[in-house]
């Protein structure tokens, strides 16, 4: 009597304990499907092919007369343009906070460009920077003669373009994760530091920052993956002048038709930004509680 009940009992336990995993399976599924089959794929061309051995798809891709400047652009854009957008939203994300009149639609304007594809926001820039374009119509006014923006000649104005693209294309995602961080973020403790004379900054910089760690985390992750992956907006601006490493990828795929090198450039792309998140989850992480004499 006493073995048959405790086998139920036993049953229920090993059910309740299975059940999430349960749950879990099918996205667990979808995921692998979605991402991890690609991810092989990707990796199985890259060390195949029609030209020799394992490696000579990179001996391929480091050949390639752009490669290199194409790392470097895509480095000097990554490097410039996350702290900037970030630095940007953290201000726009501080006033929409305050409550100021008007700062729903201050909210619906500034998240406009997250609906404008990439090729668009290029194409609307490329209207602004052309030679011909609104820029040096409204130079014209002032009587400066017409600036060439996206010549190959000047790189620094070239680079200029498409940092000013990327960073009203995609600066409103990282304020939307940010405001939606701070909406679950308590404002007692702020309250308590303002009280006991803390200025603006060092409430920012010792209560509100580190509250805002998780969010601040995913926005920074996100916003670079996606940095290493612009494309759309140089090509639509610049063309093959400004070469990134995702444009690498589309010249030899569609342009080279060598989808063996594409996936060793896409493989370099895939690790810059697993290597770029693994190092935002070191330096973000939480202090260890144990050591902060914290029970």
């Amino acid at each position: 009597m006493v073995a048959t009940e405790v086998r139920p009992a036993r049953r229920s336990a090993l059910g309740r304990a299975a059940a999430p995993y349960a749950l879990l399976l099918p996205s667990v599924l979808f995921m692998l499907a979605l991402f991890g089959w690609p991810v092989i794929s990707a990796v199985q061309q890259a060390f195949t092919g029609t030209h020799g051995g394992a490696t000579q798809n990179w001996h391929d891709m480091v050949a390639e007369p752009h490669f290199w400047q194409s790392v470097r652009n895509t480095l000097l854009l990554v490097v410039v343009l996350i702290p900037v957008q970030f630095v940007l939203a953290v201000a726009m994300a501080l006033l929409l906070r305050e409550r100021l009149p008007g700062r729903g639609f201050y909210f619906y304007v500034w998240s406009v460009p997250l609906a404008v594809s990439d090729l668009a926001a290029g194409l609307v820039w490329l209207s602004i920077f052309t030679d011909n374009g609104y820029l040096n119509s409204a130079l014209g006014w002032f009587g400066v003669n017409p600036v060439e923006w996206l010549s190959y000649q000047n790189a620094s104005t070239m680079f200029l373009a498409v940092f000013l693209a990327e960073l009203w294309r995609a600066t409103s995602l990282v304020l939307i994760i940010l405001v939606s961080g701070m909406q679950m973020m308590p404002r007692d403790y702020e309250e308590a530091a303002e009280v006991f004379g803390a200025s603006f900054w060092q409430r920012l910089r010792h209560v509100t920052l580190p509250l805002m760690r998780p969010s601040i985390q995913v926005a920074l992750i996100l916003r670079t993956i996606l940095a290493f992956q612009a494309f759309a907006v140089a090509q639509a601006l610049t063309g093959n002048e400004f070469p990134l490493l995702v444009g690498q990828t589309y010249l030899w795929f569609a342009g080279l038709n060598d989808p063996h090198v594409a996936s060793a450039v896409a493989l370099v792309v895939l690790g810059v930004s697993m290597l770029t998140a693994i190092g935002y989850l070191v330096m973000l992480r939480r202090p260890d509680r144990s050591q902060g004499g914290e029970r």
